[in-house]
């Protein structure tokens, strides 16, 4: 699944433009790397994202094309 959809139906972030525009910036990152939108994600991937001064680790559990908003914090666990 593209990292920008994966965001968007997890609800780390609200909007896929919102998603695809964080990824342009740079401030996300898939095991370590700098990510485009574009990028595959897959089960046990670590996504980053920067929020500010902020920053948000997350491990993906599962892919969903799509997901309720209640069963969204199912898709990934926090990383400290």
């Amino acid at each position: 699944m593209r990292l920008d959809k994966f965001l968007k139906i997890s609800r780390l972030i609200k909007r896929r433009t919102v998603a695809n525009e964080a990824c342009d910036a740079g401030r996300v990152t898939v095991n370590g790397r700098q990510a485009k939108a574009s990028a595959q994600v897959k089960e046990g991937d670590e996504i980053e994202i920067l929020f500010g001064q902020k920053s948000v680790r997350v491990r993906v559990l599962d892919i969903r094309e799509t997901t309720k908003k209640e069963e969204a914090k199912d898709l990934f666990e926090y990383l400290s």
